[in-house]
């Protein structure tokens, strides 16, 4: 029994070392030499205090402000501790209803908007973080903000523009735009 023991023993140590110490720190610091901001957690500043991340959506309400995609995370939205969809199929009555009660904020928060609501407005994507939403989604919301902010709707256009990225290696996803990035251009726009 000693013989088979003792060799287990210094394997699972030898093994905890690697696979739990050496490998973690390896990896750790190679994200931090190559990716240092994303290891980092990606935070966005201003003026030297933290004010999100660009890897994850916050949930702006305010009418001035572009809104994110809605989140599915629990016990709040946009938790990052809690990453995952609602995993509600396109029939569930519980689904449809968040859907519809989205749309109805969207609708009341501009009244005159008649184009059709952008399907990232009121769906959750699968992780509920999403941080970037659709330049449809952006162009729904622009005579809103035009209005709110008191400023031409071109103005908010060339905001879009500027921070809008394309597909991801020119063909994978969509044309996007980061929701912090862009409200917080509109703050410095005024």
């Amino acid at each position: 029994m000693k013989a088979i023991l003792r060799p287990a023993l210094v394997l699972f140590a030898l093994l905890t070392v690697l696979c739990c110490v050496l490998y973690p720190a390896a990896v750790t610091g190679l994200g931090r030499a190559v990716f240092p901001a994303q290891v980092a957690g990606s935070i966005v500043l201003r003026d030297g205090e933290p004010v999100g991340s660009s890897l994850i959506g916050q949930a702006f309400t305010s009418p001035n402000y572009f809104w994110g995609r809605p989140s599915a995370t629990a016990p709040f939205a946009n938790n990052g501790l809690a990453s995952g969809g609602s995993n509600q199929g396109p029939n569930n009555p519980a689904l449809l209803d968040a859907v519809k009660a989205r749309i109805a904020a969207l609708q009341a928060a501009d009244p005159g908007n008649t184009q059709a609501v952008p399907v990232d407005l009121v769906t959750a994507s699968a992780s509920g973080l999403d941080p970037e939403i659709s330049l449809a989604a952006a162009v729904y919301q622009l005579p809103r903000i035009a209005r709110e902010r008191k400023l031409s709707d071109a103005t908010v256009q060339a905001l879009i523009e500027r921070h809008s990225a394309g597909r991801v290696g020119g063909f994978l996803g969509e044309p996007r735009v980061n929701v912090l990035a862009l409200n917080m251009a509109l703050d410095a726009a005024r």
